[in-house]
C-alpha cells in the first residue's frame, strides 16, 4: 500500500521540494531537473545529503541545488534540497507527453504551492489554503473536487478551517484531492534511512561518490561498539557519523 502525499501536510517538511513525474525514469527525470547521470552518487539517505557540501544563496547568487530520486506508484519523484530548479523547470520536464507535479511545502503565509504541468505547460495550480485563486491555462480543472471535499464552497470561494489547530485536516483534505486525481505518492521512508542516488542540479556541490576517508576508522570503532551496516558504498550512516563527532568533541583521543 503506498504511503500517498497527505502526510505532506505535517509541519517543518525538511526538504525544499518534491517534483512527480510520469512518463519518464527517475534518471530522465534528474537530467531534466540539471543533474548528469555519470555525476550520480551511490544512493544516500535523506541525513546525508548535508555531507555533500552545498553552498547556500549568497550576496544574491543563487544557491547549490540538489535532488534525490526514485518512483513510486508509476510516477518518477525528485526529492529537493537547497536552490533546486523544479519551480523553474516545470514545463520544461512536462515535455513531450509527460505530466509533472511541483509541489513547495511552505509555514502557513506563504502557503504551500501546487503545480501541474502537461505537455509542456503549465495546466493548473494554487496555493494550499488559498484554492479559490487558481492559474494556468485549465485553472478548474480541479474545482469539482475541491468543492466535494469542502476545501471550497459551492460557489467557488475558500472554504477556511475552523480554527488553527484544524489547519493541517485541511491542508490533507487539500493534498488528498492531488493524491486521488494524479495517483501520486512519496513513500515516507524516503526522508529517514531509505538510500536514493543524489543529482547535483544547480551550482557545484561536493557530489562525493567515493568512500568517505574516514570510513575505515569508522567502521573499526562502531564494529567495536557492536554496530554494523551495509557499506557497500564506501559511506558512514548520519547516526553513526553523528555519534563519532560526538565523541571526537568530548573525547578526541578516543577517535585520534
Amino acid at each position: 500500500m503506498s504511503d500517498g502525499i497527505k502526510w505532506l501536510a505535517e509541519w517543518d517538511i525538511p526538504v525544499e521540494g518534491v517534483v512527480f513525474a510520469r512518463g519518464i525514469s527517475a534518471d530522465e527525470l534528474a537530467v531534466r531537473l540539471g543533474g548528469v547521470l555519470r555525476e550520480a552518487t551511490e544512493p544516500i539517505t535523506h541525513g546525508e545529503v548535508e555531507y555533500l557540501g552545498m553552498r547556500g544563496r549568497r550576496y544574491g547568487v543563487r544557491g547549490d541545488g540538489v535532488v534525490r530520486v526514485g518512483e513510486d506508484a508509476g510516477w518518477a519523484f525528485a526529492v529537493e534540497y537547497g536552490d533546486s530548479t523544479g519551480a523553474d523547470r516545470l514545463e520544461e520536464i512536462a515535455s513531450g507527453r509527460v505530466d509533472a507535479v511541483h509541489y513547495l511545502p511552505m509555514s502557513a503565509r506563504p502557503p504551500a504551492r501546487f503545480h501541474y504541468a502537461k505537455n509542456g505547460v503549465l495546466t493548473c495550480g494554487f496555493g494550499i489554503g488559498e484554492e479559490s485563486r487558481r492559474w494556468g491555462v485549465e485553472p478548474d480543472l480541479l474545482l469539482p473536487e475541491l468543492i466535494a471535499e469542502k476545501v471550497l464552497h459551492p460557489d467557488g470561494s475558500q472554504n477556511f478551517p475552523a480554527s488553527r489547530e484544524h489547519h493541517m485536516a485541511y491542508q490533507e483534505r487539500s493534498l488528498g484531492v492531488l493524491e486521488r486525481r494524479f495517483g501520486l505518492s512519496l513513500p515516507r521512508a524516503v526522508l529517514g534511512e531509505a538510500c536514493l542516488p543524489a543529482f547535483g542540479v544547480r551550482g557545484a556541490p561536493a557530489m562525493r561518490t567515493g568512500p568517505e576517508p574516514d570510513h575505515q576508522q569508522i567502521k573499526a570503532w562502531a564494529a567495536a561498539l557492536g554496530l554494523t551496516w551495509n557499506d557497500a558504498g564506501g559511506r558512514v550512516p548520519s547516526h553513526v557519523r553523528e555519534a563519532w563527532n560526538h565523541i571526537a568533541r568530548q573525547d578526541p583521543e578516543e577517535t585520534a
